[in-house]
This record gives C-alpha cells, sequence and structure tokens, in this order.
C-alpha cells in the first residue's frame, strides 16, 4: 500500500511539473508577442503621422494647383504655402509652420491675420519651404526627429512667385 502511494505521488508530482513547464512556455510566447505587437504598432503609428503630414500638404497642393494659385509669402516669423482656388480667388488658404504645429488659415485675400489665428492640423517641429521654377520642395521634421522631404512639381507649370 505505501508504495502505490508514493507512486501515486511522484505521478502527481510529474504532472503538476509538466503543467508548470507548459504554464511558463505559454506565458513567454504570449509576453514575447505582446512585445512585438507593440514594437510594430508603435513603428506604424510613426509611419502613418509621417505620411498623413506630407499627403495633407501634397493633397492642398493638388487642389489648388492652377496658373498663379501656389505661391510662398512670409507669414508672420515664417514662410508660408499660399493657395489660391480658382472659383474663389478673393480667399486664400495659408500652410505653415508655428509653435511645433503644421498650422492652416483660411482667410479672405488682403486681410490682417497672424500665425496664432490658424487651425493646428498635426505636430511638426519644423517645416521648410523652397519654390524653384514650378517644383516646390518642402521638408518637414516630425516629433520623431525625422526629416521628409515632399518634391511637387507644379502641374500648371507657373506655380507663383516664390
Amino acid at each position: 500500500m505505501k508504495k502505490h502511494s508514493i507512486q501515486h505521488h511522484i505521478d502527481t508530482l510529474a504532472v503538476l511539473l509538466l503543467f508548470g513547464v507548459f504554464a511558463v512556455c505559454v506565458l513567454t510566447v504570449l509576453l514575447t508577442g505582446a512585445n512585438a505587437y507593440r514594437c510594430m504598432t508603435e513603428r506604424d503609428n510613426t509611419a502613418y503621422d509621417r505620411r498623413t503630414c506630407v499627403q495633407y500638404v501634397s493633397t492642398r497642393l493638388r487642389q489648388s494647383d492652377a496658373a498663379g494659385g501656389v505661391s510662398l509669402e512670409v507669414f508672420g516669423e515664417t514662410k508660408a504655402l499660399v493657395l489660391r482656388d480658382s472659383e474663389e480667388p478673393e480667399y486664400v488658404t495659408r500652410v505653415y509652420y508655428h509653435d511645433g504645429w503644421l498650422m492652416e488659415l483660411y482667410s479672405e485675400e488682403g486681410l490682417e491675420m497672424s500665425p496664432e489665428d490658424g487651425e493646428k492640423v498635426m505636430a511638426c517641429d519644423w517645416m521648410r519651404l523652397n519654390l524653384t521654377d514650378g517644383l516646390l520642395t518642402i521638408d518637414l521634421l516630425d516629433p520623431q526627429r525625422q526629416i521628409t522631404t515632399l518634391y511637387v512639381a507644379l502641374r500648371s507649370g507657373e506655380g507663383g512667385a516664390a
């Protein structure tokens, strides 16, 4: 009887040990998967933010790309991308960098406005604009300290004055 009891305890101990090893393996796989998922999500969110900012500016440019529809001007202490709508030429949209944000301001042409009056579009550390011979170059520095450069050849061929 004693021999049978010892055998029963050894069998129970072996099952508990096997269960413990299985539980540790499952936990290790779950933690590894969760860490990989977190890393991929952070990477995808960063890439999404970068693409969204550049695509926003690109889309705004394409909407206004007509003869004289795109130009640059000094607005406050920074350069602004000035977009004129061919259907409503008395209004302009300015896209510019101000105080850590990519900003947009839609206003009447000639109306005295300041950079603080615009709407915040997206977090951005700085934006540099250059327009030469119909080629617009936009450099954006995102909060993750990565520079994205957008080159846009204006379809109108004229663009406007820099």
